[in-house]
Parts: C-alpha cells; structure tokens; sequence
C-alpha cells in the first residue's frame, strides 16, 4: 500500500497559493490607499473666475494716540506721566475686490467706524485727567491682496496699503481758553496685515488682523489751552481684527 505524504496534499495548490499571495502583496497598497482617503467636497469652486466679488464685515479695532513730547513737557508741564492707553472700538463695511491674477487681488473696503481716543494726564498727589476724543470716522482703504494657493477650502492671505479718513462728528470748543484736546479730523495710514479663507457651501469666512499706522500729525494746537501743553505731535496706531463674509 502507498504511503501517504503530507507534503503532496499542497503540491498541486502551490502554484495558486503562490499567485495568489503575490497578487494580494500588489493590491494592498493600492486598498489602503483607498480606504484611508476619504471624500472631501470643495466649495465655491468658480469663486477664483469671478471678476468681481463683494461682501461685508465686522471689525473690533484696538486703537490709541502715539505720543511727541514737546520741550514744554519737561520745562512747562506740571504733568509727571503724559500718554494714550489703548481703547477698543468699533467698525462695519463693504468689501469689493477684483482679480489681477492667479495670486493678486486688489480690495477697496470703504468702513464707518466707532473710535474713542484719549490722552491721560498723572499729577504729582495722585490727581489725573483724561481727554477723551469720541468720533466717527469714514475711512477708504486700497488694499494689494496677495493669496497663497489654495489647498481644498482654505488658503492663507496677505494685504498691505493705505487707508484716507474723514472725520464727520467734530465737535469743538470755540471759547478761548477752552480745556479740551483738539485734533484734525482728515488722517492717511498706512495699513498691512494677515489672513485665513475658508471655503463654506454658500460663502467664504476671513478672519483676519490688520495693522494700521496713522502718518498725518492729528495735534492741533490751541492757544491758552492747557490740556496742549506737553504735546508735539499725535499720529493713531490700530490694531484690528476683522470678521469678512463673501
């Protein structure tokens, strides 16, 4: 009788097992590949094609007087400390942007916007003052747009320009002698900043911070008034951020 041997029970097989292992080894990757990505929809795909684009925003900016001393400050003035804390207001405008090329952009964001500026006054003996100057300001930014490619739904961005003011509420003191801060009320910035674009369904969300340097000297002398003493020149400095919907 034939004695039996394990090792031909796989013999006829050996020539499948081995095709298949092989093919399996050159499939897997390919399977994995596909299984570890997973659907992502990109949206607002033709929004680059667009010649035009408009939107809106909300924005809090962060702003103050950068202070000049004088001579009279140390010679003249009774006041030990002389400066301008930071103050947050308020902004809301429109935003219009039309495309030079596949990374530039030119922004014209036209804004009314809520400021409260002041100058505080330390005394020796612990007495203080502090002149405020509440305003509303029409402002009109140009702004050059660089864009970084876009990767899916999102890109990063970045902006740089100037900006010119108007002020519209000025209220001033006509008595001489008056005790009350008075300042220009036209101002030219220069502007720069950073931001984040989100692609949604049906609009684009920017967050986005910006920098503002003021260039026009906003001090306007008075005579015989005391709260001008100490002073030289006042420029604004602002620091924004900016929620944009598109």
């Amino acid at each position: 009788m034939d004695t039996t041997n394990i090792w031909h029970l796989l013999y006829l097989h050996r020539k499948k097992s081995i095709a298949i292992c092989l093919l399996l080894a050159l499939l897997s990757p390919e399977i994995r590949a596909q299984s570890s990505m997973k659907y992502r929809r990109i949206h607002l795909e033709d929004y680059d094609d667009k010649t035009i684009r408009y939107g809106f925003f909300f924005a809090a900016p962060a702003t103050r007087f950068n202070i000049k001393y004088s001579d009279a400050y140390v010679s003249s003035d009774s006041a030990h400390q002389l400066y301008s804390p930071g103050k947050v207001g308020f902004r809301v405008g429109f935003v219009m942007s039309t495309i030079l090329s596949e990374h530039f952009d030119v922004r014209v964001t036209p804004a009314v916007s809520l400021y409260s500026r002041s100058v505080d006054y330390n005394y020796p003996g612990g007495t203080s003052r502090r002149e405020v100057r509440e305003s509303t300001w029409l402002e009109f930014p140009v702004l050059l747009k660089y864009k970084s490619k876009r990767r899916m739904n999102s890109r990063m961005y970045l902006v740089g320009g100037g900006a010119f003011g108007i002020e519209t509420n000025v209220r001033r003191r006509e008595a001489a002698g008056a005790s009350r801060l008075l300042t220009k009320n036209r101002d030219l910035t220069v502007e720069y900043g950073i931001g984040f674009e989100q692609f949604f369904e049906f609009f684009k969300f920017a967050p986005e911070i910006r920098f503002s340097h003021g260039l026009v000297n906003l001090f306007e002398p008075n005579q015989g008034n005391s709260a001008n003493i100490g002073l030289q020149k006042l420029r604004t400095h602002t620091v924004t951020l900016y929620l944009t919907f598109e």
